[in-house]
């Protein structure tokens, strides 16, 4: 039950800095202070839903995308995120790539890099006691 919560603690952090560094670099990309932890909530929830299903989807469909599935469901997860949640606004084609590109960029190294510091900190604080 605990390394559920931490994922979902995890998930959660990268998602927020994914949405904030692409409202930070991508025009057109915005969230808003108010609605972000709704934005934040929304986009994670679809990202842990809508991953595993696109991947399944892919192997029987169309294997060739197999690879591009967390962009896809990176993709598809801002969508939905942007008509359920009024903190999130993307506007143009251009902000609507580079949005998707860098949330699962930064999601992606913010879910490998996350538990490597956690387990660092956990250790250090273990061999102070």
């Amino acid at each position: 039950m605990i390394n559920i919560l931490i994922r979902a603690g995890i998930f959660l952090a990268s998602a927020a800095i994914g949405l904030w560094v692409a409202s930070l670099v991508v025009d057109g990309f915005d969230v808003s202070t108010s609605g972000f932890i709704v934005a934040v909530v929304v986009f994670a929830a679809l990202q842990s839903i809508l991953s595993p299903w696109i991947m399944v989807m892919t192997r029987r469909y169309a294997m060739a995308l197999t690879g591009g599935v967390g962009l896809i469901s990176t993709f598809v997860g801002l969508w939905i995120a942007t008509l359920v949640s009024d903190g999130l606004t993307i506007d143009g084609v251009q902000a609507w790539v580079l949005g998707a590109v860098v949330v699962w960029i930064v999601t992606m190294l913010g879910t490998l890099l996350l538990p490597v510091v956690l387990i660092k900190k956990a250790v250090r604080q273990s061999r102070q006691l």
